[in-house]
């Protein structure tokens, strides 16, 4: 009979019996029972041995620093996210919801590259019709793309080391097995032993190596968290599947910045990169409308500039307090603010926030941008035409700076906005032409300075 042992999803490690608390990450639920595998030669190697070439003890000072050689793919978009472009013996992990795009914006990541670099896709999940179908479908040529429908490890980079490619994609990880473990694809075990293979095949040939990853119903990569430690980038596909706009989020980049965004506009012929996203986030209202402020927010370097909306209606004994795109606990203690500082109560009334275009606004410079939509809701006065705002607020009602701010007030400035409310520390030094700035310290001097310009 043989052996089983059970392995968590999460940190991939293991126990003999099942337990419902992992005893190494303390992740609930997370065991699966699967075949304990033979000490053979390729399970004897750790998984990160021979990732690369091994190297003499130097001292820091003597190394030489350059800077790492980047090929454009193709996509503007992506080129931001991935840093400027991709690298030689990189590993990137791409993750996303099912139909997303992964496979659209891959494939015509790889037909642009290979008029300059040979290249290989390997699906696990298609045959090689589907991919021609797709690529007619997008009015891609495909002449140079090679393709391989393969799901077992050992022949995968058998045609690696054949065709030699300079950037492989393999769609997906979660499909590829090695013959050398018992468990079936897709499990604990034999994610984390493919992805280790093929990012040791990455970094001793030098090929740039794509890793598409399926995503658990939290929204988080599917197999264990060290498949995200081994790869060098990670990229997040996010956006509505109703929805003709698609954003891919750099969560870690070993070779850029992270938090980093790219911006794709899904279309008959593939997605297509969107050069002014803040058009995206921006209403089309005919008249300024009350509760309505717009943000500048940062994405990595990006200045957005995002529209936030916020309703405030007539409650009952308990009122609501829901966002969209907003943190909720933030909003609870910006309205605790809002009464204690500047007298305006929403006790007894239901708030409403969201933010346009179904982009999620994490960094607290937002502050300033919802409590003067939530006041705007409540008083039914609309801000004036072309009015950005920004700054965090904190519990003793000052408004704190945001990083960046020049180049905030900058790109407002660029897009046509007129009337700016910040905190005073983000104050430009001089004059930006055509954009009258307002600085304040506190949520009530923004309050007023609000009532002033009507």
């Amino acid at each position: 009979m043989a052996k089983t042992i059970y392995t968590c999803r999460e940190c991939g490690g293991t126990n003999a019996k099942w337990l419902g608390q992992c005893p190494h990450c303390k992740a609930w639920n997370t065991l699966d029972e699967t075949a304990a595998e033979a000490a053979g030669p390729a399970t004897r190697n750790t998984r990160f041995q021979a990732l690369a070439k091994s190297q003499p003890v130097t001292t820091l000072s003597q190394i030489e620093a350059a800077d790492v050689a980047r090929t454009p793919t193709g996509q503007e978009e992506l080129d931001r996210v991935l840093g400027g472009g991709i690298v030689e013996g990189a590993v990137v992990l791409i993750g996303g919801d099912p139909g997303i795009g992964k496979s659209t914006l891959l494939l015509q990541a790889v037909d642009a590259l290979s008029t300059q670099m040979p290249v290989l896709y390997v699906t696990g999940e298609e045959s090689g019709a589907q991919i021609a179908l797709r690529a007619r479908r997008l009015g891609l040529p495909g002449t140079h793309v090679r393709v391989l429908a393969e799901i077992q490890l050992e022949k995968i980079v058998a045609a690696i080391e054949a065709e030699n490619p300079a950037f492989c994609v393999i769609d997906s990880i979660q499909t590829v097995y090695s013959e050398q473990l018992n468990s079936a694809p897709g499990s604990v075990a034999q994610v984390r032993e493919c992805a280790a293979q093929l990012t040791r095949v990455a970094k001793t040939r030098g090929c740039t190596v794509v890793l598409v990853g399926h995503v658990t119903k939290e929204g988080a990569l599917a197999g264990p968290r060290v498949l995200e430690h081994i790869v060098d980038t990670v990229l997040y596909f996010e956006g509505d599947t109703h929805s003709s706009f698609r954003m891919v989020r750099a969560i870690k980049n070993r070779f850029g910045a992270v938090n980093e965004i790219g911006v794709f506009a899904m279309t008959e012929k593939g997605l297509r990169g969107v050069s002014n996203p803040s058009a995206i986030f921006l209403s089309t209202h005919s008249e300024p409308v009350p509760g309505s402020c717009v943000l500048v927010t940062l994405e990595g370097t990006r200045p957005l500039l995002v529209e936030i909306q916020a309703l405030v209606d007539s409650g009952g004994p308990s009122p609501r307090r829901l966002s969209v795109g907003l943190d909720r606990d933030r909003l609870a203690m910006l309205l605790a603010v809002l009464h204690r500082h500047a007298g305006v109560a929403c006790l007894d009334q239901d708030v409403f926030v969201n933010a346009v275009g179904g982009v999620r606004i994490a960094e607290p410079a937002a502050d300033l941008a919802v409590l003067l939509a939530i006041q705007g809701s409540l008083r039914g006065k609309a801000l004036p035409r072309g009015f950005i705002a920004f700054g965090e607020v904190g519990l003793a009602g000052e408004v704190r700076p945001a990083p960046r701010g020049q180049e905030r007030l900058r790109e407002a400035a660029k897009l046509g906005f007129s009337v700016a409310v910040v905190p005073k520390a983000n104050a430009p030094k001089k004059p930006i032409e055509g954009l009258t700035v307002h600085a304040v310290e506190r949520i009530e001097q923004a309050i007023e300075a609000v009532r002033g310009l009507g």
